[in-house]
């Protein structure tokens, strides 16, 4: 089976399904930053020596800078080197050579990627294939932060049109199957003009009118096996008639249902069309019941639901980083050697990753930051906070913290954090039993607005936002800092012989177009739950021969 990646990020999804038997044809990518990382496993091209782009499958759909000035088009902002006027564009100039971009990496906007596909002969390319007779999935996770709860929720962010663009390619290549994840922000309903805007219902019939039967989740990292609380909306859908074959060849009581449900809410879209109101399709949720999740095709999803099934900590995760002398969990070994050890990647970078084992003990991407004395006094008293495991006394704190104003504070809750509890202060010092007084004027030096930072939890799974990495400090009372790339990256379920690329973070307007590496983790589906897809989607494609 075969399948093409857009939106690929630096390439969680395609690990998942890769080690599931599906093919990569092509990604699709518009940060160069990304692509690099993706590239360099994936493909085993390194981008940061290569200065010339001569043989590698790496294709600019559209740049500011031909294609052997390599260095300024990693640096470029994608945003504005899109448009294909007065551009170079490495895939315009193939001369119908398309053959060539079979297992490539295509850099650039998908919205010039759809206008290309405009030319005859590359869409019949890639509705066939690329020689394959045709696509079985199309997959990926259009940028979402416009949807995401912890983002700014905004219905007329042009992001938004993301999900549209996924489906104009879908509607031209014509794959058999479509997966598509987004935040599970996307479910929650805007509200414009006093009516309720439900963006995932929306996408549903936007492919409803594309042909395409939609079946809608609402999954969990955490339950495939990664250290993560990590909910997503996940979009399965199907080209009607292989959707035609799947219903007619189960016998799957859990699956017809939910089939069924799909197939009623594409029979009122083709009546109704788009303005079909809200409420007839389900979104199956795994945490509120849904009988799908019992199928033998989801079970893959909600492997780790049951109650007697551990699920992955933090402390499963990293702990045997914060010392040579800790042998990895299990949850780490099988990372590293067993979930991924069919994929091209784990091919191109396993043995050097072991190698670099050897010589270092640690493995790449795992460069402490500096913090401040001030930021670590503060990280100590959010670990404070996770010992003490009381909501008034954290929302107390965090409304001084971000006020100043002491009536938003109890004396009982400063008692209760002194009790037993040693601090930081501004300066870095240690402070052992700490008066309220003392407490009261360390926490009025330590005022911020930023509500969203936290100390990890050791026994519990790490939290779903982890793309900036201020927001989160280590789990361990004896470091204050925040995570390295590589502790996020095991939270996601990467094995460490992926290596991310690119700048490790960066800051100011540059955040608005650069992916570093903290982005590119934080952004990333966890390859453990693309894994779990994969199984799905490939039983649920068997079915349908």
């Amino acid at each position: 089976m075969n399948h093409i990646e857009l939106f690929a990020g630096c390439g969680g999804l395609s690990l998942g399904l890769e080690s599931e038997g599906f093919d990569l044809l092509l990604a699709n990518e518009l940060s160069p930053m990304a692509a690099e990382t993706f590239a360099y496993n994936h493909l085993g091209v390194d981008l940061g020596k290569d200065n010339k782009l001569t043989t590698n499958p790496i294709y600019w759909i559209s740049s500011e800078f031909p294609r052997d000035n390599l260095a300024n088009r990693l640096k470029e902002n994608p945003v504005t080197a899109a448009g294909l006027d007065n551009r170079h564009s490495d895939i315009a100039e193939l001369d119908n050579y398309y053959l060539r971009l079979r297992r490539s990496l295509l850099v650039g906007s998908i919205l010039d990627l759809n206008t290309l596909l405009g030319k005859s002969k590359l869409r019949k390319a890639l509705k066939e294939g690329l020689g394959d007779g045709e696509v079985d999935l199309v997959s990926g996770g259009p940028p979402c932060q416009s949807f995401s709860m912890a983002g700014m929720r905004q219905l007329s962010n042009q992001r938004n049109s993301l999900p549209w663009a996924f489906a104009e390619f879908v509607r031209k290549i014509q794959p058999k199957m479509v997966l598509l994840e987004n935040v599970t922000g996307i479910l929650r309903a805007f509200d414009v003009d006093g009516k309720k805007y439900y963006a995932w219902y929306e996408v549903a019939k936007t492919f409803a009118l594309e042909g395409y039967i939609p079946l809608c989740l609402h999954v969990n990292a955490k339950y495939t096996g990664a250290a993560q609380n990590r909910p997503r909306f996940i979009m399965l859908a199907f080209r009607k008639n292989v959707f035609t074959r799947i219903h007619k060849n189960s016998e799957d009581k859990f699956l017809n249902e939910a089939l069924e449900n799909s197939k009623q809410f594409f029979k009122l879209v083709s009546l109704v069309g788009e303005k079909l109101e809200y409420g007839h399709l389900n979104c199956h949720d795994i945490d509120n019941g849904s009988t799908l999740f019992k199928s033998k095709f989801f079970e893959a999803l909600a492997l780790y639901k049951p109650r007697n099934k551990s699920i992955a900590s933090a402390k499963d995760a990293i702990d045997d980083l914060s010392s040579n002398n800790k042998k990895p969990s299990q949850y780490v070994y099988k990372l590293n050697n067993r979930m991924f050890s069919n994929t091209t990647a784990y091919q191109n970078k396993y043995k050097e990753w072991k190698s670099q084992l050897k010589n270092s003990g640690l493995p790449t991407n795992h460069e402490h930051r500096g913090n401040s004395s001030k930021v670590r006094a503060r990280f100590r008293l959010y670990q404070v906070l996770n010992h003490l495991q009381s909501s008034t006394t954290t929302n107390e704190v965090r409304a001084f913290l971000k006020t100043g104003d002491k009536s938003k504070i109890s004396r009982q809750t400063l008692i209760a954090l002194a009790d037993k509890n040693w601090f930081l202060n501004d300066n870095g010092e240690r402070i052992d039993k700490a008066s309220v007084e003392t407490l009261l004027n360390l926490l009025s030096r330590l005022q911020t607005k930023k509500q969203t930072q936290k100390a990890l939890i050791g026994d519990k799974p790490a939290p779903a936002a982890l793309s900036i990495p201020d927001d989160v400090c280590h789990y361990d009372d004896q470091t204050q800092r925040t995570l390295t790339v590589r502790e996020i990256a095991r939270f996601q379920s990467f094995p460490d012989w992926f290596v991310f690329r690119s700048k490790v973070t960066t800051g100011g307007q540059m955040r608005k177009f650069q992916v570093p590496q903290y982005t590119q983790v934080g952004n990333a589906v966890p390859p453990l739950l693309g894994k779990a897809l994969g199984q799905t989607c490939r039983q649920l494609l068997m079915l349908a021969e």
